[in-house]
């Protein structure tokens, strides 16, 4: 789609553009001003797959646009701000996506992404920090081992649920029922052994 209009405004960014992502598509909207001062806007749609994404990458260097903002959609702007950002050339811009779509002045008929070159081009959207790979690379594992640690604590409370259920007290006599010596019991008992004694001598010398 190519549509000209009257620059209303000088424009901070001349040539820039605007991204509107989804789970499977990415409406990308570039924002040319011309010589005599009009604006042309091009608008295409392209998959989110890797194939898709270099292939937005291309139309964008085609069109000389070194500006482009999206917004904080989720986690599907991740890949493409990926992609896009291994041209050292292009400054990407990361727009919270409540503050965008509170800027006065917003038609309802206008598309998110031409909203978004429009807001770009001057000088309206406040960038989001976004962290380097290797900083963002680390929050993601130290999330990750975050949710293991909880998903962790809460399978032990299940097991000593199930213990109490059956009038086992092994969390009264064992500090910690996971280590060594409690999980020999946990394994004892799942093979059906009863015996106190037997159990009691899985137990190692210096366990608390």
């Amino acid at each position: 789609v190519v549509v000209h209009s009257p620059g209303a405004r000088r424009s901070l960014h001349p040539r820039c553009a605007g991204l509107d992502v989804h789970k499977d598509t990415v409406v990308a909207a570039v924002r040319l001003v011309e010589g005599d001062g009009s604006v042309r806007r091009e608008v295409e749609t392209f998959a989110t797959t890797t194939p898709g994404l270099l292939a937005l990458s291309d139309w964008l260097e085609r069109h000389a646009c070194p500006s482009i903002a999206m917004e904080a959609t989720g986690i599907y702007w991740r890949p493409v701000w990926q992609v896009l950002a291994s041209d050292d050339g292009r400054t990407l811009i990361l727009a919270n996506a409540a503050h965008v779509k509170n800027v006065p002045g917003r038609k309802t008929d206008v598309a998110d992404a031409v909203w978004l070159s429009d807001l770009l081009a001057h000088g309206l959207i406040r960038p989001s920090f976004v962290p380097d790979a290797e900083t963002r690379a680390m929050r993601d594992l130290l999330r990750t081992r975050k949710q293991l640690v909880r998903e962790q604590a809460s399978h032990v409370q299940r097991i000593q649920k199930t213990l109490e259920d059956a009038n086992l007290k092994l969390a009264s006599v064992l500090t910690d029922i996971m280590g060594q010596s409690g999980r020999a019991v946990l394994a004892a008992l799942a093979a059906g052994e009863t015996d106190p004694e037997r159990l009691r001598a899985l137990v190692g010398a210096r366990v608390k």
